[in-house]
């Protein structure tokens, strides 16, 4: 099938694109041409910029596209209105930073989600992401129907090519030995989601047309900070690495 992917050379995007052209698919990447531009020669590439110039867009038709780098609404509907109907099945990596504060252990898709205290913003922070990733979505659904529409809520994704350093810190950090400072408690939930495993899963998604909105974490819930670390030091710590674990009070007092 013929795959367009906006963005698809960094990370998330990226590890997708490997996994359709592995599995045989004819892949278009709509980038900014700044990372990447030598990747994936067998690839199309049409240089852009998703908030200034879609014209690259202009021509062509494709079976699915993957939008894995909208952060607001205006950069959905934009887009929806440069494809015009030519994308095909629409899948939209969103978070799952869109659900609501609150949410229990184990909850499902149809948790309560995110709001934005301000409709309006722009402004990314850790206080409007998951309520942004939630007007995306909705904007998704309205673009394009919620029969061609296909929404991932991706985890803490991990892996190759990771640029946030969030995982790749404490691989790197428990691999030197020593007493490595824990800085969260033990039994905070955390949810992993591998990349290259979530990208052949999304291509699965696409080639089946599959519709819905969906969760990808692993392993299952419950899974804690101190399993994650613990999982990491059973493959890269040397002998004598110790995990010293400290509570939120003493990191404050530490102004961290």
């Amino acid at each position: 099938m013929r795959i367009l992917i906006i963005g698809g050379t960094r990370f998330v995007g990226r590890h997708i694109t490997e996994a359709a052209l592995s599995a045989g698919h004819d892949v278009t990447l709509f980038h900014r041409g700044r990372t990447g531009s030598e990747l994936f020669p067998r690839a199309t590439h049409l240089i852009g910029d998703r908030n200034e110039d879609l014209s690259a867009l202009a021509e062509g038709s494709w079976d699915a596209t993957v939008d894995a780098c909208a952060y607001v609404p205006r950069q959905v509907r934009s887009l929806a209105r440069a494809l015009d109907g030519r994308g095909g099945q629409h899948l939209f990596i969103s978070s799952t930073s869109a659900y609501g504060p609150g949410v229990r252990p184990g909850f499902t898709e149809d948790a309560p989600l995110a709001t934005l205290a301000d409709p309006a913003t722009e402004e990314v922070t850790d206080k409007t992401y998951g309520g942004l990733k939630v007007a995306c979505e909705r904007a998704v659904t309205e673009s394009h129907g919620a029969g061609a529409t296909t929404i991932v809520r991706p985890t803490y994704v991990i892996g190759p090519h990771d640029y946030t350093y969030r995982f790749t810190y404490w691989v790197e950090r428990i691999a030197r030995g020593g007493t490595v400072l824990a800085r969260a408690e033990k039994a905070d939930r955390i949810g992993g989601c591998g990349g290259r495993g979530m990208a052949g899963w999304i291509v699965s998604l696409l080639a089946g047309s599959v519709p819905g909105t969906f969760h990808a974490v692993s392993p299952p819930p419950p899974f804690g900070f101190g399993d994650l670390l613990g999982a990491i030091a059973a493959q890269v710590a040397p002998p004598g690495t110790e995990l010293a674990w400290v509570g939120r009070d003493f990191l404050l007092a530490q102004g961290e």
